[in-house]
């Protein structure tokens, strides 16, 4: 666990990197506005995957970005090189109004990027250069990757995965981009198993071929078990190793000095208790006045995903006045949208009522290309794709975490909890879903069933995907219904 602590810690670190404190592919537009002016800055540091950009919105921060530096992949870049989903640190200042700040400072650096050795559909998870990556309903894809899904992908493809690390060491991508077959690889993580009769290491379940490779930023020159580093060469040899042009150590610890401001999205990667965990490394502690949303402390542990926000004490803790507690989306919803209101951030497709908030991924991957994305752009007819999660709670409304808008299509799909059921039709989110003769029927495993067998197990509250023609507006024809698992 030690290890994987500090590989957690040292991600942060590498992406906090140069922090002086605290297209269609959802690329930055060209022009952009600054945000309205706040109350007096401090200083601050936000990690999390980007939201929209004008300038850049991270954890429901818009943040100023026209004197900001950017480091992309260790190297000097602009705004134009970053991608809605990516996780990017910000450090500068942040307004006391908290939705507002200038950044100083802007770092990208994806966890790895190389070839896909394997997929696990049923898992949903993909390797890449021995590196665990989970896929969920709130990863972005790049437009070339089609679908927009892990069915889009496949063994060999070159692929870029930005993501957040849990206390297992694994990827739970945020965004993952197609890359060309030239692509240079790179891993970032902790050296384990080393042997430098042999000049071999291991990132996770990549192994490692230094000895050629050019040692950057290690202080007595060599590498060791425990350092955290970036591994990058352009080829696996016939070992399947990775064989390294260049292996860099990364940062010690960030610096976020006593009164910075932080406010950082990850999971918890280590628990001792409600008041005293890590979230991506970092060490936080609660007390009396912390905010808790999306549930309260005894809904913390391992592994679980959250937003905390607050200031470092002189010890390196940061004393936390929010906890936002990111619980998994599952809902899915891809028609054409009935209507928008732009003034009240919200949509209707399929009849249901869709928000968007500061922390909702716009992205344009239609033929419009419009960046950065605003509801304001949507109009009724056009084809969207939503993901998130029913809220509030039984209100058969969805608070979307990932918006797009696709080119122009007919196939209506929704993924959700079903609500009611008679065969042989049911209802998610107020919509019903009817099936017929024609109708194919799988179980979780992706393997056909038929429609007796699908309505014996169908159960409220089971998660099903439908597919088909929309023949009015709370109304699906299913040409496909599946039983879908919670990742």
């Amino acid at each position: 666990m030690k290890n994987i602590k500090l590989v957690i810690l040292s991600i942060f670190v590498t992406l906090a990197a140069g922090c002086g404190g605290s297209s269609n592919d959802g690329a930055a537009p060209d022009n952009t506005t600054p945000p309205p002016v706040g109350g007096i800055g401090r200083t601050g540091v936000a990690l999390g995957p980007i939201s929209t950009f004008g300038s850049v919105v991270v954890n429901g921060v818009r943040y100023d970005t026209s004197s900001a530096a950017f480091t992309i992949n260790g190297l000097a870049g602009s705004q134009d090189d970053l991608r809605v989903g990516q996780i990017i640190t910000v450090s500068g200042t942040i307004d006391d109004n908290g939705v507002d700040g200038d950044a100083d400072d802007v770092n990208f650096d994806d966890n790895v990027k190389g070839p896909i050795q394997s997929i696990d559909l049923v898992t949903s998870q993909i390797v890449v250069l021995g590196q665990t990556v989970l896929i969920n309903p709130e990863t972005s894809f790049d437009d070339n990757i089609n679908p927009a899904s892990i069915d889009g992908l496949s063994v060999d493809d070159i692929v870029e995965v930005s993501g957040l690390v849990d206390a297992d060491g694994r990827i739970t991508a945020t965004r993952i981009e197609s890359k060309p077959v030239d692509t240079d690889f790179e891993v970032l993580g902790i050296v384990s198993n080393l042997s430098t009769a042999n000049f071999l290491f291991s990132i996770n379940d990549l192994v490692v071929d230094y000895s050629n490779a050019t040692l950057d930023n290690f202080p007595a020159g060599q590498i060791s078990d425990g350092d955290f580093v970036e591994a990058k060469g352009m080829s696996l040899n016939g070992n399947g190793q990775l064989v390294a042009t260049r292996v860099e150590l990364k940062n010690a610890l960030p610096d976020v000095a006593d009164g910075v401001h932080v406010e950082i999205q990850g999971f918890i990667t280590r628990f001792a208790s409600a008041q005293d965990f890590d979230v991506t490394g970092l060490p936080v502690t609660t007390n009396g006045s912390t905010l808790f949303e999306g549930g309260d402390e005894t809904d913390l542990g391992l592994n679980i995903k959250v937003e905390v926000e607050g200031d470092v004490d002189g010890n390196g803790v940061l004393v936390a006045t929010k906890v936002d507690i990111r619980r998994a989306k599952a809902v899915r919803a891809t028609a054409n949208v009935d209507s928008v209101n732009a003034g009240s951030d919200s949509l209707v497709m399929l009849g249901i009522t869709i928000s968007v908030d500061a922390l909702t991924r716009l992205e344009d991957k239609s033929s419009a290309d419009v960046r950065p994305l605003t509801l304001a752009d949507l109009n009724a007819g056009e084809y969207v794709e939503v993901r998130g999660g029913e809220f509030p709670a039984g209100s058969g409304e969805i608070l979307a975490t990932i918006l797009e808008r696709e080119d122009a299509d007919t196939e209506a799909i929704l993924q959700g909890f079903v609500e009611t059921m008679s065969d042989p039709a049911f209802t998610i989110l107020g919509v019903t879903i009817e099936t017929g003769g024609g109708t194919i029927f799988r179980d979780d495993n992706d393997s056909v069933i038929s429609s007796t067998e699908f309505f014996d197990q169908l159960a409220p509250n089971s998660l099903v995907k439908a597919k088909g023609s929309e023949v009015s507006d709370t109304v699906i024809s299913a040409e496909e219904v599946e039983f879908e698992r919670e990742f």
